[in-house]
């Protein structure tokens, strides 16, 4: 039976509820947002007792649905100030789901100065004082629990990072093969540190498992599922082939590749860091060009990057944390950027949000565009460690500009704008300004639909024609799939191929013996929008937050192509 536990942080206790009627629909995002919304305080300080941490699989998660290992984390941001989800892969969404654990809900703060374990097995969750870890970094923690408590064991960490309630730091979560995948965006890795839990273990021995209301239906549409994800280009061809960082290239011809802090659309040494480049360099190296971020991914667009000697450096090396670092903070080197990318999941911190940051200190003349070597040691020396330097650098894009004095900062709503160029790419645009959380590329990826033509319209990314209902499509699809625990990428199929959706439907009825339609399935995504809305808005946010920076205004080479939407027509965005 699904339930609910709740930790208590100030009193060190644990309790096990029954799932409220109005959650037993809901998963994952949707999950999250709820129980936010309902049970936090809009305007509690983010790091403070009132808020609460909230992490749930998705609907689908435990089963042999393809791609549906995702994991949502909830909090109110202390980044953005707004309501947030972060989404990742790794094993524990799937760990949770058969454990029973409908969702775990973080509250309180210890009135010590301790730190904390908690464990999660089939009886429940303890909590066990923590001293050995603090201080460490993630891959140190990952090891020492691997052997103190068994390698099959899942894993959530944070680093120095979230020690330190830096705004940018993340939420590590163990993968298949031991290594880091990130509840990345809107410093969720702070609030666990506020409520001084080091990391939180997964032990599912003796679990009962999921259970199929209807498991013959449920495999007959988990076949047709996944068919339409392999069969579709992106999913069954060009993410399995080159990773996210397909889009290097792509992007960079449409004249929307951020270089140079924003300030150029297109980098002359775009290849260097491109999808295509990335591949060979694996392939020499003895790396494994595809790979799952999460069990159970047939998309494999994930990758293990090796160095020049054949030692491991990082896994799932992404578009956004390659480009801005690439392009934007003018590094093209992929050897710098690996690196970069395996300090910060180490440190635990945010590799876009503080990819972001380093453009704007670059511009802020705190070191040279283009010094990979600079980006390692403040990384290595500065963030690591928390010295003056290192908080203001871990603490976001937005706080980095305001104490460099930067004019061209890129964030909405204090969140770094990651790696499309709005003025070049409208639809994206919209997303940005209008995502309850935050610039975010996640939330309603139009660049599918503006460059590759996902979905089967054509909306030409420079015209503001179709961008707002686009936008507002997309991110309603979106949270129907964080929701079920399923990628992102599987909006692709989902808009192109037309057995996915019903396969998806189908799953959800078989699974759980119920007679959902699409319409139902759509309402789940509008319903989660409103509700992030409406904390957002009592938190004191309002249509006025819904913009882009000033500076968007100003021509972008090399189309010269600029943010022209007014007020009005961001706010339509809303009428639903």
């Amino acid at each position: 039976m699904d339930k609910i536990i709740r930790v208590d942080m100030s009193q060190l206790t644990t309790r096990t509820e029954a799932v409220p009627p109005e959650w037993a629909g809901l998963g994952g995002r949707a999950l999250t947002s709820a129980v936010v919304a309902k049970e936090v305080v809009a305007t509690c300080h983010a790091l403070g007792s009132n808020n609460k941490l909230v992490f749930a699989p998705g609907l689908l998660s435990g089963t042999s649905a393809a791609n549906s290992g995702r994991f949502s984390a909830g909090a109110k941001s202390p980044l953005t100030g707004t309501i947030k989800e972060s989404n990742a892969g790794g094993t524990a969404a799937q760990m949770f789901a058969r454990l029973g654990i409908k969702a775990l809900i973080i509250e309180g703060m210890p009135v010590t100065g301790k730190w904390y374990g908690l464990q999660v097995n089939k009886d429940g969750v303890s909590i066990a004082e923590e001293s050995e870890l603090v201080g460490k970094g993630n891959f140190a923690v990952v090891e020492a629990l691997s052997e103190r408590l068994g390698k099959k064991t899942g894993l959530l960490t944070i680093g120095p990072a979230g020690e330190m309630m830096m705004l940018s730091a993340n939420i590590s979560v163990k993968d298949s093969d031991g290594k880091l995948r990130s509840h990345g965006r809107g410093g969720l890795g702070a609030v666990m540190g506020s409520k001084r839990i080091k990391f939180i273990s997964i032990d599912d021995a003796g679990a009962p498992g999921v259970k199929l209301a209807d498991p013959a239906k449920f495999t007959a549409a988990a076949r047709v599922f996944a068919r339409s994800i392999l069969d579709h280009p992106a999913t069954g061809q060009g993410l399995p082939t080159f990773g996210t960082a397909e889009m290097v290239n792509i992007v960079n011809a449409a004249g929307g590749l951020p270089t140079r802090n924003f300030s150029l659309g297109q980098f002359d040494r775009h290849e260097a860091i491109s999808g295509e480049t990335l591949r060979e360099v694996i392939i020499e190296r003895g790396g494994k060009p595809k790979h799952g971020c999460q069990p159970g991914c047939i998309v494999q667009c994930s990758q293990v990057y090796l160095d020049k000697q054949g030692n491991y450096v990082t896994s799932g090396l992404e578009y956004e944390t390659i480009e801005m670092l690439g392009a934007n903070a003018g590094v093209g080197d992929l050897d710098v950027i690996a690196e970069a990318d395996s300090l910060m999941d180490d440190i635990g911190i945010d590799s876009i949000e503080t990819a972001v940051a380093f453009g704007v200190a670059m511009e802020g003349g705190v070191l040279p565009f283009g010094d990979g070597a600079e980006v390692l040691r403040i990384l290595r020396d500065e963030i690591a460690f928390g010295t003056p330097l290192g908080r203001v650098m871990g603490s976001g894009a937005g706080n980095v500009g305001k104490v460099y004095g930067v004019r061209r900062v890129p964030v909405v709503k204090n969140q770094g704008i990651p790696a499309y160029d709005p003025r070049s790419i409208k639809g994206i645009g919209i997303t940005y300004a209008t995502s309850t959380m935050g610039a975010d590329h996640t939330a309603g990826y139009a660049v599918g639909t503006n460059l590759m033509g996902v979905g089967g319209g054509v909306v030409d990314p420079l015209k503001k024609d179709g961008q707002v209902e686009l936008s507002r499509h997309l991110q309603i699809i979106t949270v129907m799939l964080d929701s079920v625990g399923l990628c992102l990428f599987l909006g692709f199929p989902a808009a192109d191929m037309p057995t996915c959706v019903p396969a998806l439907v189908d799953m959800l009825n078989a699974r759980f013996g119920l007679k959902l339609t699409p319409e139902w399935f759509g309402l789940l995504g509008v319903t989660t929008l409103k509700t992030e809305r409406a904390f957002n808005i009592a938190a004191g946010f309002t249509n006025k937050d819904d913009r882009l920076p000033e500076f968007m205004c100003e021509p972008l080479p090399p189309h010269n192509a600029v943010w022209d939407f007014t007020g009005e027509e961001i706010d339509a965005f809303w009428d639903f």
